[in-house]
């Protein structure tokens, strides 16, 4: 593999140094959640967006509000509930009164129309709700009244979901679980941790996190994300990867044949090439390693297998599955 060059160089040091800035910004605030925090600033910085899953109070909104913060980013939260309409979303054709008297249909945009959009309790909105966000996600763009309008640059959707109190709630559907880059699920607070944000909830207000980069930098940054080289054993590795997750395949594992209905979609082994790409850039490197792809493996895939009735029964885990496929697929 070819050096990089000096100016290639001077790139992905400033993309290290501005990722690490502002996860350093967001630790300001948020409290022992390294791995969630990494997983969804690469998540940002690969161009994807974000599912997390875990317990009310964790501080999901929080991370969400300070990410946008030390990016300079425009900020909106979507609660979602069973009565919210598309159009609550994605906005509405109005009519305005204009000069002379005359009228005029306008569109009036909704919360989507923003960098970062924080969609909270996703699964408590109907299906024909929740699907309002699927152009936005894949296409950055919706359709009202017949008419495509543009989302702004960068978009980025992180949405929560409770894993409790599932009464009332509606499952994402499958397509657009597959819309998401990766899922990250929260977990609770040692004792330390719990600690420290006691002390800083209870106490004088904290500092705000300081800008670290605006809207320009953060673009040109995902642009030379995907310009990171990798090799064809390593491209060859996650296909491998995705590839066992499926029943059928021969590369699939035991608890895959056991357990799985429907493995991970080619947009997994797509997941995992972005993600991995920005972990690279992320450790100061111009190339990506197997050690990349194994560390955002069940990020990348664990929404995107569907367990058969056994395997929901079992009670045996999507994550576990995974660990036996990165245990079992040699690169």
């Amino acid at each position: 593999m070819a050096e990089p060059s000096i100016d290639v160089e001077a790139k992905v040091k400033a993309f290290a140094e501005t990722f690490a800035a502002v996860k350093a910004e967001i630790g300001k605030v948020i409290v022992g959640q390294d791995a969630i925090v990494e997983g969804a600033l690469v998540a940002l910085f690969a161009g994807g967006h974000v599912l997390l899953e875990g317990l009310p109070g964790l501080g999901k909104t929080l991370l969400v509000k300070t990410l946008a913060g030390a990016l300079d980013l425009e900020f909106s939260r979507i609660q979602f509930t069973p009565d919210l309409m598309p159009a609550d979303i994605i906005g509405t054709t109005v009519l305005r009164e204009g000069a002379g008297g005359k009228h005029h249909f306008e569109f009036q945009k909704g919360p989507v129309f923003s960098n970062v959009v924080l969609t909270d309790e996703i699964n408590r909105a109907t299906p024909k709700t929740q699907s309002a966000l699927l152009e936005a996600m894949q296409e950055a763009q919706v359709t009202a009244g017949g008419t495509t309008h543009a989302l702004p640059q960068p978009f980025f959707v992180l949405a929560t979901q409770n894993p409790i109190e599932l009464e009332g709630t509606y499952p994402l559907p499958e397509a657009q679980l597959d819309r998401f880059l990766v899922k990250l699920l929260v977990p609770r607070s040692n004792l330390g941790d719990l600690v420290t944000v006691l002390e800083w909830t209870t106490g004088a207000p904290s500092s705000q996190p300081a800008r670290v980069a605006g809207r320009e930098k953060l673009l040109d940054l995902r642009a030379l994300t995907r310009k990171v080289p990798a090799a064809r054993a390593v491209i060859e590795f996650a296909a491998k990867l995705v590839l066992a997750t499926h029943p059928d395949h021969e590369l699939a594992t035991p608890l895959v044949k056991s357990y799985v209905r429907f493995g991970a979609s080619p947009r997994g082994a797509q997941a995992l090439l972005l993600c991995g790409k920005v972990l690279a850039l992320a450790q100061g490197r111009f190339h990506l390693a197997f050690a990349d792809l194994k560390k955002m493996a069940k990020p990348a895939l664990r929404h995107r297998l569907i367990l058969n009735f056994d395997g929901e029964a079992s009670g045996v885990g999507v994550d576990k599955i995974l660990d036996e496929v990165l245990e079992k697929v040699q690169g």
